[in-house]
């Protein structure tokens, strides 16, 4: 293996480390765990009275940091999107141009808010439901995410080619393992995600008389 290719190590070691917890997951589903919260010391207490107010209407705190999570989602995918227009940034389409350059210029912001707020989302439900078997997905999925973010801030500090491969191929990564975590919502950001990819190879199609002009 060249110097180069050990760009590949710690990314595959943050996958073998995701596939394991996925895989501890479906095993405690299969051996019918029921995930029953265990009532052990005041921590517990804390954070069973954070996500249940009490009145049991909605859930509370509990409510709000899985919302974040879904929003963490939705920005990972406006971040993912910045891939279908890197090389479009003088597309015939205006609108095309525009839209690449706004994610351009927001990739890595977009990138740093989604590790905040599912930072702030697996905290939150780490203390207050460590009993849910969803605990081992998402932590899968913030391996990923944590390897993402290291590779996205040392891509201009390193020079090595893989690095920008492997930055993407763990942001391919982590939408099965997102599926698995979050379910709906994370179909609905892949899906809104591969939308705009398709619709920006349609908007930067070029049109009938410039495909004559090149073919003559």
């Amino acid at each position: 293996m060249s110097n180069s290719q050990k760009a590949w190590i710690p990314a595959i070691l943050l996958l073998a480390a995701a596939a394991a917890l996925v895989a501890y997951f479906f095993l405690r589903a299969n051996h019918g765990h029921t995930g029953e919260p265990p009532r052990i010391g005041q921590a517990a207490g804390i954070a069973g009275r954070l996500g249940h107010p009490p009145g049991g209407r909605g859930e509370g705190a509990g409510g709000l940091f899985k919302t974040l999570g879904t929003v963490s989602v939705f920005l990972g995918a406006a971040g993912f999107s910045w891939f279908w227009f890197r090389r479009r940034l003088r597309s015939t389409s205006l609108l095309v141009r525009r839209a690449g350059k706004l994610l351009h210029a927001s990739h890595a912001w977009l990138g740093w808010a989604t590790v905040f707020l599912i930072a702030v989302h697996g905290i939150y439900f780490l203390i207050a439901k460590s009993h849910d078997d969803k605990i081992w997905t998402g932590l899968a999925c913030f391996a990923i995410l944590a390897g993402l973010a290291g590779y996205g801030f040392l891509i201009r500090r390193i020079r090595n080619r893989y690095m920008r491969t492997v930055h993407r191929a763990l942001g391919v990564a982590w939408a099965p393992l997102l599926i698995a975590h979050a379910g709906g919502s994370a179909i609905a950001a892949v899906a809104a995600a591969l939308a705009i990819g398709a619709a920006v190879r349609l908007l930067d199609r070029p049109s009938g008389k410039r495909e004559l002009g090149r073919s003559a």
